[in-house]
């Protein structure tokens, strides 16, 4: 049985067509507004896709950190594809810890800076046989400015 099941595994493996890991990299990080209680983050976000077949993606999750602490999260579970060779480009809005996004982008702004290093880490699912997620993780900075 144990025989059966390995060559069942292996002439799957055979059979497969080759599937190489899509990238993730985050385009951009904006302040969009908010209000007394939370505070909204738009991320535009980029998947290349590098095989010759469309990638099904199910949905994404993110988080935002700014010195070290996870300030905000988010996460779209509206599916879209990725053409074959290609790219695509989408928002995800995330929505912050008011009291931590105050305290962390209160010391950036004392020291009069207007630049706020960040940290974006997250997966978007995929929809297909043998692979579940794709993990990302990007450091930049966004603007106190906003916009």
């Amino acid at each position: 049985m144990l025989f059966a099941v390995s060559m069942l595994l292996a002439a799957c493996a055979l059979f497969a067509p080759k599937f190489d890991k899509p990238t993730l990299s985050v385009v951009s990080v904006k302040m969009v507004g908010g209000n007394l209680l939370q505070q909204n983050f738009r991320l535009t976000l980029k998947i290349h896709n590098p095989n010759d077949r469309a990638l099904p993606v199910k949905g994404l999750t993110a988080d935002l950190r700014v010195s070290g602490e996870e300030i905000a999260t988010g996460a779209i579970d509206r599916p879209f594809t990725v053409a074959a060779l290609g790219e695509t480009e989408f928002d995800l809005t995330i929505t912050a810890n008011m009291v931590l996004a105050l305290l962390k982008l209160s010391q950036h702004a004392e020291n009069h800076s207007d630049a706020v290093p960040y940290e974006v880490t997250g997966a978007v699912a995929i929809d297909l046989p043998f692979f579940r997620s794709l993990p990302f993780q990007q450091t930049g900075s966004f603007s106190l400015k906003g916009g």
